[in-house]
């Protein structure tokens, strides 16, 4: 870290052509103070791959959101990003939380926090059918956001290749699906 910073404030130097040298010095103390102050969060974020995790989760949510921005449903990218991520974002605590307070692995039943997940998203999934007089919309929208946290805590646990392969199997169902319901409109909704 200190090497990078050092060689930021010489790029940034030689660019700009005025004299900040006076940021090497700084970096120097902001370095040890980062260190000393989030040194031991950085190690176990690392040890648990979080942001690489997330950062799938991130991808997964998007590749499903892309899918339902482009059938111009309620739930798009955006809230498909946010509810991949989150969910593995909240199993990822439950994990971690467990390890750094209690200084173990996590108990036979480490996943209790995925049943509070399902059912969160489950009422945010309900939020999004409608019943109208041509009928009730929604409930693909619905399925996918169930789907997603699905792939969020999948991912989370230490699954990210296979929470990546059924985001991609998914959305490629979602497309191919919704072009066929679209070729035969008198199938029945």
């Amino acid at each position: 870290m200190k090497a990078f910073l050092d060689l930021l404030v010489a790029a940034l130097s030689s660019l700009t052509g005025i004299g900040i040298r006076w940021l090497g010095e700084w970096t120097g103390a902001a370095t040890d103070w980062f260190w000393l102050t989030f040194g031991e969060e950085l190690v176990i974020l690392e040890e648990h791959s979080v942001i690489s995790k997330l950062t799938v989760s991130v991808l997964c949510g998007a590749l499903l959101g892309l899918e339902r921005e482009y059938a111009d449903k309620p739930a798009g990218l955006r809230t498909n990003i946010f509810i991949c991520a989150g969910s593995a974002l909240f199993t990822l605590a439950s994990i971690i939380a467990w390890q750094v307070y209690t200084g173990s692995s996590a108990p036979s039943d480490p996943m209790r926090v995925a049943a509070q997940i399902v059912t969160g998203v489950g009422f945010l999934g309900a939020g999004v059918i409608f019943k109208s007089e041509e009928g009730i919309t929604g409930i693909t929208t619905a399925a996918t956001i169930w789907f997603v946290a699905a792939i969020g805590m999948m991912i989370a646990i230490g699954f990210p290749l296979l929470g990546f392969l059924i985001s991609v199997v998914a959305t490629g169902l979602l497309f191919a699906l919704g072009r066929v319901e679209r070729s035969f409109p008198s199938l029945p909704k």
